[in-house]
């Protein structure tokens, strides 16, 4: 496939939220299928959805490097080498050292080739619910912090948010949620139990509750005699955040923030 195309599909992938890596060859050494600046873009899945690094003697190491990469979010370089010559250079398929990851090329060309790795991960969403003074320093503080931002909430509220990514008038789910989505209800008493009804059942990795315990507790009673399921219930987090003694709406945004952050970042090393 021609070099522009694989560019093309790269803005593709990125536009659908999907995570892939990008595999570039860097440099090659004698006889290789693949030369410098061949590309392949590899999905989560394992497949290469387009491109060409070479054949078996790479793609093992190559796709390997790419699952970890997109594990950790941190960008690979392999070095694919004869045995004589790993030898030569006193290290072991599939040691790391100085930030390269070798591999043995099996292949009777014995040719060496150098491949970068680069994980390319989709921005996580985050659906707030409501237009509370914690909703809009949710906002902004989650935007500066890499996440994509959709507000759920009355469009004559929507004036006190500043650069959020999507504005969606009323509590109505995105159509492209997905379970990687986090949600926080911050109506605080405009519309909590409106708000709660239409994100419960959305299968989001995080779903909080911007109140007390007593509040949410409350309107879990409402929603068991409307027929939510408890088990379902018991995915809210209330109050929202970590314990942090926060008491201002930019010091609960914090909170809130800290508490994604922990659980995108640990969910990544866990994988």
């Amino acid at each position: 496939m021609p070099h522009t195309d694989i560019l093309d599909l790269v803005n593709e992938t990125k536009a659908r939220g999907e995570p892939f890596a990008l595999a570039t060859v860097v440099r090659t050494i004698s006889v290789t299928a693949a030369k410098a600046g061949a590309k392949a873009v590899i999905l989560a899945d394992g497949s290469i959805s387009a491109g060409w690094i070479g054949g078996g003697c790479a793609r093992g190491a190559v796709l390997k490097a790419a699952r970890e990469a997109l594990t950790d979010g941190k960008p690979r370089l392999v070095s694919i080498q004869p045995g004589d010559l790993l030898q030569e250079h006193q290290v072991h398929a599939g040691e790391l050292r100085d930030g390269v990851v070798y591999a043995k090329n099996m292949c009777p060309s014995q040719g060496t080739m150098d491949i970068f790795v680069e994980p390319v991960l989709p921005r996580p969403h985050l659906i707030i619910c409501g237009a509370s003074p914690v909703a809009v320093a949710l906002a902004d503080l989650a935007r500066r912090l890499d996440f994509f931002v959709i507000l759920c909430a009355p469009q004559a509220d929507h004036a006190a948010f500043a650069g959020v990514d999507r504005l969606i008038d009323g509590f109505q789910l995105p159509e492209d949620g997905s379970a990687h989505d986090y949600i926080v209800i911050a109506t605080q008493g405009r519309g909590d139990s409106a708000a709660l009804k239409a994100m419960i059942h959305a299968p989001a990795k995080y779903f909080a509750f911007v109140g007390s315990r007593k509040k949410a507790a409350a309107l879990n009673q409402d929603l068991i005699k409307d027929g939510v399921a408890p088990e379902v219930l018991a995915k809210i987090k209330a109050p929202a955040g970590k314990d942090l003694g926060a008491i201002t709406p930019d010091e609960i945004a914090l909170s809130i923030v800290a508490e994604m952050v922990e659980i995108r970042r640990f969910g990544q090393r866990q994988i």
